[in-house]
């Protein structure tokens, strides 16, 4: 059975013009003979924060609406907010009657409150008015095709909630592999090796080299990890989820090293891998095919299976 609209919002006539902002719309049959199904006004302030008017001028689509103008009051200008805001306003939307010089106004019943937040920007009637109604001269609301609508907003509270996140998994994400190949080995001198950037999965990661070793495996090891090329650029609380080898590859009997991991990686976890991934020992002797002419060579092979980022 179907709700009964007129138990979710109520109808009143004012002769008082909207607080916050009009919207006169001439020559509004153009609307639709130019396929413009939805018209975003611009932005106004009310309560300290920026709103829009959004008119479905044969209804809005989406939700199956039929024979109704469909009229919502929408957030803008939310991505300077804090994690986790939260805005509870109570609003009215106007449409004027030209023929009797006032104002039908729909509101919610009982004055109740909408919780407006990141995941629902946008609160309003998806029957606003019949079309046959709106387009009947005697009510006044169309007249000369030319209309004005309007809104009021009055924000009773605000607040910020826990942080959150949002996971989204890759189904069938690709493999990456990127070759990393190394010239003049014997002359590096930074403690610290990088290799080009490569892509994948949306993001930019490099191969990094310690000729030296790093932490327990300093003086006797080489260390290798995989990490991110610029973990700033990431949002706050973004992590990335990625399964991925690195190769130290035997130039003569094809006999690779590999490491295999699976790791979170976020900007204050940017790299993984092995702090003692090859002995010196072994890398050296010239039997195993790891340098060759003083040139070695390093394969990454990645795969993004997840991103998960905050609300």
């Amino acid at each position: 059975m179907k709700e009964n609209l007129y138990l979710r919002f109520t109808r009143s006539v004012s002769e008082a013009p909207p607080t916050h902002y009009t919207v006169k719309i001439q020559s509004f049959s153009l609307l639709l003979k130019n396929s413009v199904e939805k018209y975003e006004s611009g932005d106004f302030e009310a309560g300290g924060y920026k709103w829009k008017l959004v008119l479905y001028p044969a209804g809005n689509k989406s939700k199956n609406v039929k024979e109704h103008i469909s009229v919502y009051l929408a957030m803008e200008n939310t991505s300077s907010l804090q994690h986790g805001w939260e805005v509870y306003a109570v609003f009215r939307l106007f449409l004027l009657d030209q023929n009797k010089g006032n104002f039908l106004i729909l509101q919610d019943a009982m004055g109740i409150e909408r919780r407006f937040h990141r995941l629902k920007l946008e609160w309003g009637f998806d029957e606003f008015i019949p079309i046959k109604a709106f387009n009947d001269a005697s009510n006044g609301f169309l007249l000369e095709d030319t209309c004005v609508f309007g809104a009021e907003v009055f924000v009773s509270k605000e607040r910020s909630t826990g942080k959150g996140e949002c996971l989204s998994m890759i189904k069938d994400a690709p493999s990456i592999k990127h070759v990393w190949r190394i010239d003049n080995f014997s002359k590096l001198r930074s403690e610290c090796c990088d290799s080009q950037v490569f892509n994948s999965g949306d993001q930019k990661w490099k191969i990094q080299l310690y000729p030296t070793g790093r932490r327990h495996g300093t003086g006797t090891h080489l260390a290798m990890y995989l990490a991110l090329a610029d973990s700033t650029t990431l949002t706050p609380g973004s992590k990335i989820y990625a399964e991925f080898t690195v190769r130290l590859l035997d130039q003569v009997q094809a006999r690779h090293i590999a490491g295999k991991a699976n790791f979170w990686f976020s900007a204050s976890n940017p790299e993984s891998g092995w702090a003692r991934y090859v002995s010196f020992a072994y890398f050296n002797n010239p039997g195993n095919g790891c340098l060759v002419k003083d040139v070695c060579s390093v394969e990454a092979e990645v795969t993004v299976h997840g991103v998960s980022n905050a609300l």
